[in-house]
């Protein structure tokens, strides 16, 4: 990995932890405990895909190793975050203060910052025609944990899985439609990848 490489790493990792941090903050004064407030900030999916950049940019940023398709995976996912906040999300919630600042990082600044990264960084010539697939289990599971969180204690992170609210069958259809979403989003960085790799060699 290059210097330069390592810096943007760096960086991406301090501001996400500080965005992660921050949301925990915000959260531990609405739940009154820091493990209320981790259990509940675990509930969302921008959390677990922060938190994914967060560790595999910290391993970046100490000079680890990250393979192509695991890269590739969390910069699909935290782009997947920043779009579905923007399109679906964004100004459902009234925010201030910690919350605020928090809300920027975790849904603008990180979307931003680690495709951006991806871009100019990242290996090129390494994913697979299969990751893309393999990506879509991300999301899957996630849905699956989450109405499975939900059926406990009747609390959904995002209206689009509200069981409750618009029924299993338009639930299930946004899971598949968010799945094919994100296999397609999966192809269009393995093209990108592969055109990227045959620009670079001589």
């Amino acid at each position: 990995m290059t210097t330069s490489a390592r810096i943007a790493a760096i960086v991406i990792a301090c501001v996400t932890w500080i965005g992660l941090a921050v949301q925990l903050q915000a959260s531990t004064e609405l739940a009154g405990t820091v493990p209320s407030a981790i259990w509940a900030m675990l509930r969302f999916f921008t959390v677990i895909a922060n938190l994914l950049v967060a560790t595999v940019f910290t391993i970046l940023a100490l000079g680890g190793r990250v393979a192509p398709s695991l890269l590739g995976c969390i910069t699909l996912a935290i782009l997947f975050v920043g779009v579905i906040y923007t399109l679906l999300l964004r100004g459902l919630i009234e925010l201030s203060g910690g919350a605020r600042l928090a809300d920027l990082v975790l849904h603008h600044v990180t979307p931003v910052l680690v495709p951006l990264f991806w871009l100019i960084f990242a290996r090129k010539g390494g994913l697979r025609s299969v990751d893309p697939w393999l990506w879509a289990l991300l999301p899957l599971v996630y849905f699956i944990y989450a109405i499975a969180r939900a059926a406990l204690d009747g609390r959904y992170p995002y209206p689009f899985m509200d069981v409750a609210t618009i029924g299993w069958a338009q639930t299930a259809v946004n899971a598949v439609v968010m799945a094919l979403g994100f296999v397609i989003g999966g192809y269009v960085f393995y093209a990108l990848d592969s055109w990227m790799s045959r620009r670079s060699t001589p």
